[in-house]
């Protein structure tokens, strides 16, 4: 057993695929037309971090409540993990990319560790290995 997908709730399919390839990395894994359960047309757009793990299914908001939690899905706390092999790496090519990040980079026992906010806002850790 194993946990496939988790949803992202965002403002627009082309700007979250292009976040989360372009910025994070992330491999496009599908992009489908589908259907609402009213019979709407909506997509089917799945990222996952490259060599597999759990994905995201990224699902554009519909309705007001989902377009209330856009950028708030965990209530302003970190609510989602990354953790990379070069931390030092990933970290400035994600300053470079323009990545919003909040406080300092801090060197924890489990590893080096800093906030950033996706393109929506949701904050997430960049991790990166324990110190050996």
């Amino acid at each position: 057993m194993h946990l496939d997908l988790v949803t992202v709730i965002v403002a627009d399919y082309d700007r979250a695929i292009a976040f989360f390839t372009d910025v994070l990395g992330f491999e496009l894994v599908a992009d489908d037309p589908s259907t609402t359960n009213d019979g709407r047309p909506k997509r089917w757009v799945e990222v996952r971090p490259p060599g597999g793990g759990t994905g995201l299914l990224l699902a554009q908001a519909d309705g007001a409540d989902q377009v209330a939690a856009v950028g708030r899905q965990m209530a302003g706390r970190v609510g989602f993990f990354l953790r990379v092999e070069d931390f030092d790496t990933t970290y400035e090519r994600m300053v470079t990319a323009g990545v919003e990040f909040v406080g300092q980079v801090r060197h924890e026992p489990y590893g080096s560790v800093v906030v950033f906010r996706d393109c929506e806002g949701n904050r997430w850790d960049l991790l990166g290995p324990a110190p050996s």
